[in-house]
C-alpha cells in the first residue's frame, strides 16, 4: 500500500484530527513491531536514510517491539556515529548494522519462555538479559543522547494506556511523568517487545516520589506511581505513530509487522486459539493506525512516507531504481516474527527489501529530487 501526500498547508493546525497543539516542522521515524524480522527490516530503511543524509535530520525515532531493538542500537551508538558534511554517517555499518546483524544470530525467545515458566522467574527479564549481554552492556537511559529524541513505546497493563519511555522522560498520561528516568536500556527494550502472553509482562519499578503529577491524570496514586506492568507496545500502537504524528509534519513509518494469514481450520484448543486471537487483535490495532495515517496523508495534514513488508514496489509514484524479485519479496514477508535466529541470507533479503521500499516512499511522497540508489547494501562487505 502506498500513500499520496503533499506538504502540510495553511490552516492545518485548525484541521488537525489529533489536536496536535505542538505540531512543528520536522521529521519523525516510526519503527513497527515484528520480532527479529522487524529488527533487520528496519535496518535496511535506516541504511537508505543514512545514504541520503536524512538519518541525521530525523528529530524523533519512535518504536515498538522488534523495532525498539533497532531503535535501541541506534540510540546506544548515536554518539559514536561520525557524520560527514552531507549528514551521512560514515561508520554506520560498524556502529549500527554490524551489532544488529550479529544479534540476529541469537536465540532469545524460546529459552526465555522456558525459563519464565519456573517459579520466581520472568520471561521478559530473560529477554532483557539477552539484550543487555548482546547489545547494550549495562547502558542506562541517562547515557543516551537527549537529541534526537529516541522514544520506546510499551503498553501499561495496569492503566490500559501507552507507556512512553525516552531519555528525557517516561510517562503514562493517566498517571504522570518521570523526568530523566534511569532505567536499564535492556529493560526498556524488553518491555517494548514483551509479546503477550509468552514474553509478557515486564515489571518496571520507580524510585519513591519520582512520578510527578500532570494535568489530566486520573490515576496519580499508589500503586500506579510506584510501578508499571508492561507488555508489548504493539498492543496499543504497533506502528509507534502516536509519539510522532502529534508533533511533526513529516511522518516516516516502516512496517514489518503484517501477515495475519487466513486459516481454513483454526485451532480449537485454548492455547493455540488464544495465540490466533492475539494475532487478529494486534492486526486490527495495526490496521486502525494505518488507516488514520493514510487519511492524514490524503487530506494533506501530514507529509507521509510509508512502507510495509507487503508493499508492492510498482505501486509507488517513483520508478524502482533496483530490482528485487517477487520471490525474494515474498520470502521476506514470510520470515518469522520470533526473537530467534535469522540466517545470513534472510538478513540480506530483509535489508534489501526495506532499503528498496524506503527509497521508493521517500522519492514518491517526501522529496522527488532525491537521487535513486545504484546498488543494494551488501551486509557482508
Amino acid at each position: 500500500m502506498t500513500v499520496s501526500s503533499a506538504p502540510s498547508g495553511k490552516g492545518v493546525e485548525n484541521q488537525d484530527p489529533l489536536e496536535a497543539t505542538k505540531l512543528e516542522d520536522g521529521i519523525g521515524l516510526c519503527l513497527s513491531g515484528g520480532g527479529f524480522r522487524a529488527m533487520v527490516f528496519h535496518l535496511g530503511a535506516l541504511w537508505r536514510l543514512n545514504e541520503l543524509g536524512l538519518l541525521s535530520k530525523i528529530a524523533r525515532f519512535s518504536s515498538v517491539s522488534g523495532g525498539s531493538i533497532t531503535n535501541g542500537v541506534l540510540a546506544y551508538g548515536w554518539r559514536q556515529l561520525t557524520f560527514d558534511p552531507a549528514g551521512v554517517a560514515t561508520n554506520f555499518r560498524e556502529v549500527v548494522a554490524n551489532p544488529i546483524l550479529t544479534f540476529a544470530k541469537a536465540k532469545v525467545d524460546l529459552w526465555a519462555i522456558v525459563v519464565g515458566l519456573l517459579p520466581t522467574q520472568s520471561a521478559a527479564k530473560r529477554v532483557s538479559a539477552a539484550y543487555d549481554k548482546g547489545l547494550f552492556h549495562g547502558a542506562r537511559l541517562t547515557e543516551l543522547p537527549m537529541a534526537p529524541r529516541f522514544v520506546f513505546n510499551a503498553t501499561n497493563l495496569m492503566t490500559g494506556g501507552l507507556f512512553r519511555i525516552s531519555p528525557v522522560y517516561a510517562s503514562d498520561y493517566r498517571v504522570g511523568r518521570i523526568e530523566r528516568p534511569n532505567f536499564l536500556l535492556a529493560d526498556v527494550i524488553a518491555a517494548s517487545s514483551a509479546f503477550p502472553p509468552v514474553l509478557s509482562p515486564l515489571d518496571l519499578t520507580f524510585a519513591p516520589d519520582s512520578m510527578t503529577d500532570q494535568d489530566g491524570t486520573t490515576l496519580h496514586r499508589k500503586p500506579y506511581t510506584e510501578r508499571a506492568v508492561l507488555t508489548d507496545g504493539g498492543v496499543y500502537d504497533n506502528l509507534g505513530l502516536e509519539t510522532v504524528w502529534k508533533r511533526y509534519r513529516t511522518v516516516l513509518a516502516s512496517n514489518a509487522g503484517r501477515n495475519v494469514f487466513a486459516e481454513e481450520s483454526p485451532a480449537h484448543n485454548w492455547p493455540f486459539q488464544l495465540n490466533r486471537v492475539v494475532e487478529v487483535i494486534l492486526n486490527q490495532v495495526d490496521n486502525a493506525r494505518e488507516r488514520q495515517l493514510l487519511a492524514m496523508a490524503r487530506l494533506n495534514q501530514r507529509v507521509v512516507g510509508y512502507w510495509t513488508i507487503e508493499t508492492e514496489p510498482g505501486g509507488y509514484k517513483a520508478a524502482p531504481a533496483l530490482a528485487l524479485s517477487a520471490e525474494d519479496r515474498a520470502r521476506s514477508a514470510k520470515i518469522s516474527t520470533r526473537l530467534s535466529t535469522l540466517t545470513r541470507s534472510e538478513c540480506q533479503v530483509l535489508v534489501s527489501h526495506a532499503y528498496l521500499l524506503c527509497d521508493l516512499a521517500l522519492r514518491s511522497y517526501v522529496n522527488s529530487a532525491l537521487p535513486p540508489p545504484t546498488t543494494f547494501p551488501d551486509i557482508d562487505a
